[in-house]
């Protein structure tokens, strides 16, 4: 089998597995606890959020401990959104963000009366540091845009971003789940007011993420019930989980070696199928990540027979299983809607090898031909 899936998920590392196993066999206490086996469990809480703001570059006390990338994400634009709507309730967001933060804007517009605007993005998938410029106004509170998109692997423009929000006194949130782990990033030098991150995105378990909150910045809580991560985010913590994260942050992993490996495939797809589309910008997007149209094709047949031939690829984003609607992240860039349902992305991973790239490109050529033979 071959796994070209990694931007759905990653297998766990043996350092994170190692980290979690005194907390699943043993270490059982609760972190809010005040005797020694509640002791020992915070113990490791805060070792974990210390580990973690080190490889970050912040403060531990930025650090906020959540249940997955969709929880931060949720906590950082709901949260940021409630506690300066005084200021304004002007917000705004990308057209090819994960629904994780597409659906908290649409609640806020729905349901708490936030003025949303969507900030649209070139052919390549990349927003425009100008139309944000130009979109911002005296109300506008909040922006959040992906570092790099979960899709085509396209890196946003952030530092100039980041310039715009400044100097608008806006507070910018990025989804960096995919970029946390894959390419260096402080969120210091991107310049955010807040930035989340999933574990199982770079090879730490699931059920498990952080958002780290500039200190300083307001925030309301979104859960309510306890007193944990501050009073930020109350609910008892994943400590497993945590201290497999903590473990997987600290692995470095180059992307460099994924270059050659990822233009292999494509040079490959494209001489099986000459008609084959390579979506977003090769040059500025994650060295591991390949999103390709087979026009005329079937998408789904497409992923079904690869899984045949024994390879895993998804047609986007793995938390919209099931649905018959093309991407969204496509249809903003312009792509027709068939030309988007018949898509595949590929994403390499740290145990992607050359053989697994050959076996992809035979899988992708045998799977064509089937689709081209004549009914």
């Amino acid at each position: 089998m071959v796994y070209l899936d990694y931007n759905a998920t990653t297998p766990l590392c043996l350092e994170a597995k190692e980290a979690m196993l005194p907390f699943l066999d043993g270490i059982y206490g609760n972190p809010s606890s005040i005797h020694s086996e509640g002791r020992r469990a915070r113990a490791e809480v805060d070792e974990a959020r210390d580990r973690v703001a080190a490889v970050m570059g912040v403060r531990p006390h930025e650090i906020i401990f959540t249940g997955g990338g969709t929880e931060s994400c949720n906590l950082g634009i709901i949260g940021l959104a409630r506690a300066h709507a005084p200021k304004g309730r002007h917000i705004i967001t990308s057209s090819i963000e994960h629904h994780a933060v597409l659906h908290a804007f649409e609640y806020l517009k729905h349901f708490e009366g936030f003025e949303v605007e969507i900030l649209p993005v070139e052919r390549n998938g990349i927003v425009s540091p100008d139309r944000l410029a130009a979109m911002i106004h005296p109300d506008t509170t909040l922006v959040s845009v992906m570092h790099a998109n979960n899709e085509t692997g396209a890196i946003q423009p952030l530092r100039e971003l980041s310039e715009i929000c400044r100097d608008h006194g806006v507070l910018l949130h990025t989804d960096a789940v995919q970029t946390f782990g894959k390419i260096p990033m402080k969120p210091a030098d991107l310049g955010v007011s807040a930035l989340s991150i999933s574990s199982h995105k770079f090879y730490g378990p699931k059920g498990v993420g952080a958002l780290f909150l500039a200190a300083g910045v307001a925030l309301s809580r979104t859960v309510h019930g306890g007193a944990q991560e501050n009073t930020r985010r109350p609910g008892t913590e994943n400590v497993a989980g945590i201290a497999g994260m903590a473990a997987a942050a600290e692995m470095t992993f180059s992307q460099a070696p994924l270059l050659p490996l990822r233009e292999q495939l494509w040079d490959g797809i494209l001489d099986a199928c000459p008609t084959a589309l390579r979506n977003g910008d090769a040059e500025h997007s994650l060295a591991n990540t390949l999103n390709v149209s087979f026009p005329g094709m079937d998408g789904e047949a497409l992923l079904i027979g690869l899984d045949l031939e024994g390879v895993c690829a998804s047609s986007g984003s793995a938390c919209m299983v099931g649905s018959i609607r093309p991407s969204h992240v496509l249809l903003a860039m312009g792509l027709p809607p068939a030309t988007a349902m018949a898509t595949v992305r590929f994403s390499l991973g740290r145990e992607t090898t050359a053989n697994d790239i050959s076996h992809a490109i035979s899988a992708v050529h045998n799977v064509a031909a089937n689709q081209l033979l004549p009914a």
